[in-house]
């Protein structure tokens, strides 16, 4: 038996606003260059992943993506398309690493690839949609960064993991019925 809807979605929502608040943390801290972020808004993703069941951890995705944009202003922006493909594609391959790989990955190397995927996407639309080839010479820049950034990221959630009793014992009923 697996969490009743009520309790994944009081989750969802849960990691949705916890997603929302350090988007807001974020975007009061100056950022040295345009699009260089640290990604604090994707922890509860990586959070969400022995709790959530694929609906609600997509739903998660989507949450985070708009709450994103309406904290920096963006919904109405190609900055959103960029940040929802990158979220998605970053939070679908965190999930499949995850699922396939449960005991082999920390979630260090979950938010490292997944800056990582989100990056290389975010890239690809920029020269698709916006700014043609010349997106690729910040290329190498941004993946450096955003790599680095991923394994911040992956390092604070680990310490969150190692610390929080809160998360624990939600983990701990989860490992006792995993989502579906």
């Amino acid at each position: 038996m697996t969490h009743s809807r009520s309790r994944l979605m009081d989750i969802t929502a849960f990691l949705g606003a916890l997603s929302m608040f350090c988007a807001t943390l974020e975007y009061l801290v100056p950022k040295p260059l345009p699009y260089l972020r640290l990604g604090l808004a994707n922890i509860p993703l990586i959070l969400a992943l022995p709790l959530l069941p694929f609906r609600y951890y997509l739903l998660l995705i989507l949450t985070k993506a708009a709450g994103q944009a309406l904290v920096n202003g963006t919904l109405a922006s190609y900055v959103f398309l960029f940040s929802l493909g990158g979220s998605a594609a970053s939070g679908l391959a965190m999930y499949a690493l995850f699922r396939l790989f449960r005991s082999a990955v920390s979630p260090v190397g979950l938010s490292t690839m997944g800056a990582l995927v989100s990056n290389a996407v975010q890239l690809a639309l920029s020269v698709w949609f916006i700014f043609g080839p010349s997106s690729l010479v910040i290329a190498p820049l941004f993946l450096i960064v955003g790599t680095a950034s991923g394994l911040v990221v992956g390092l604070l959630t680990l310490a969150f993991v190692r610390s929080s009793t809160w998360y624990r014992s939600l983990h701990a009923h989860a490992a006792d019925h995993p989502p579906a």
